[in-house]
């Protein structure tokens, strides 16, 4: 066994803990499949990103707390609103016409692409031959 092989060995057994053995510690030429991945921890277990440790971990009566604030705070932002004289049922008008808006706008971008296919030109052409802006 060469020194790099037997380098590498130890960074691996060092950093992970593997039930197998690899293929240099057969007796044959362990083949890399990334360049320096003998610095990297390629070899170990897969760790759940989600996992949470247990300082991390919040108590039920912390997050209902937490989550009281919260309504308090949206609730006083709603009364600040409509005390502007912002009304809920507006806002719902204007979403629903915003929806409607992004409905036709897409109708549209699809008209475009199939007017610049069929003309082999570009979408981006066609915005400066019907005169409309790029940016809307």
């Amino acid at each position: 066994m060469s020194a790099n092989e037997s380098n590498e060995t130890s960074l691996f057994s060092s950093n992970c803990h593997a039930s197998t053995p690899k293929e240099s510690e057969k007796g044959k030429k362990d083949p890399k499949r990334t360049p320096l991945s003998h610095l990297k921890k390629v070899h170990c277990s897969f760790k759940s990103p989600h996992h949470v440790t247990e300082k991390a971990k919040v108590s039920h009566e912390g997050e209902v707390a937490e989550l009281q604030r919260r309504r308090e705070q949206l609730d006083s932002e709603i009364a600040q609103l409509e005390a502007e004289g912002y009304k809920v049922e507006e806002l719902e008008h204007h979403i629903k016409k915003l929806h409607e808006y992004n409905d036709i706008k897409d109708i549209g971008q699809s008209l475009l692409g199939r007017i610049a296919a069929l003309r082999g030109t570009t979408t981006r052409d066609l915005y400066t031959q019907f005169d409309l802006a790029l940016d809307d």
